[in-house]
């Protein structure tokens, strides 16, 4: 039989900064499903139970609106300091969660904690394409699937055993030894960042996406529960989110080095595939 296990197709240079990648692809991922199971505690000890929502809905804002601007400012700058500090911003923010004292120290840790998770969510799959050939990349990127698959599975078991057998902190504390690790293998095995040159950044499309990216995922996180579909907030952030967005699109057409280069839509694979990857994460 062949062995098609990772250590045998997988380079042997290659393995510390693959084993970095998971163990920090799994942390990010399990964080978006380990909490879940401990905010009936959470609002026991901390109060506040009418922001309690706020704890999963901080993250996730902060995760979203982050993603695209790790990726953009890693293609100017390196992958290396922005997937290291990605990693050093979630585990400092892990720390501050164990310990807040309130709920609203607990949702401005998770706020910028999920700005960590972003970053490493896209950079530790954007790293990848910098380490392999175009053919080999679809092999490796399963690894990822897989890890975000079981981490999505395993958090909310492992939140509700951590939160029963010892406290609703230990679902943050949990992440500090493995992030280490993962933090310790990235260091030493990250390729260096190449020269930098001199980039134009798109300030205001990046200003522009995280006003529009924002409204909209508040619309849909908070209509129909803080406030009513037809209601004059409803209303509010749509009008937001359209302005943005439109004017986005409006600024990414004349920026030198824009966020998101429209021009990819054009290309039938690239823009199959992103709506395929939406309609995956719109349905989970």
């Amino acid at each position: 039989m062949t062995d098609t296990s990772p250590s045998r197709w997988l380079p042997a240079h290659l393995r510390r900064v693959f084993a970095g990648l998971l163990v920090a692809m799994a942390l990010a991922a399990l964080d978006q499903s380990i909490v879940n199971t401990a905010l009936p505690r959470m609002a026991s000890d901390l109060g506040g139970l009418s922001h309690l929502s706020w704890v999963v809905t901080a993250f996730m804002l902060a995760n979203t609106v982050s993603t695209p601007i790790y990726g953009k400012m890693s293609d100017m700058f390196g992958r290396r300091p922005f997937l290291l500090g990605a990693v050093a911003l979630f585990l400092i923010m892990s720390m501050l969660c164990g310990l807040a004292q309130t709920m609203g120290q607990l949702i401005a840790f998770r706020f910028v904690q999920g700005i960590g998770a972003g970053g490493i969510m896209t950079l530790s799959q954007t790293v990848v394409s910098d380490l392999v050939t175009p053919r080999e990349r679809v092999r490796y990127q399963g690894l990822f699937s897989g890890a975000f698959a079981f981490s999505s599975l395993a958090g909310p078991l492992l939140g509700g055993a951590l939160t029963t057998l010892l406290s609703w902190r230990w679902v943050f504390y949990i992440n500090l030894p493995l992030g280490a690790l993962a933090l310790a293998l990235l260091w030493t095995a990250l390729p260096p960042s190449p020269p930098r040159r001199r980039h134009r950044i798109d300030y205001a499309g990046a200003l522009l996406l995280v006003i529009g990216a924002s409204a909209l995922l508040l619309l849909f996180s908070l209509g129909g529960s803080l406030f009513a579909w037809g209601s004059a907030a409803s209303c509010g952030l749509g009008a937001v989110a359209l302005v943005a967005l439109a004017g986005f699109l409006f600024v990414e057409t004349r920026a030198a080095e824009p966020v998101i280069n429209l021009a990819l839509f054009r290309i039938g694979s690239f823009a199959t595939g992103i709506l395929t990857m939406s309609c995956m994460g719109f349905a989970m």
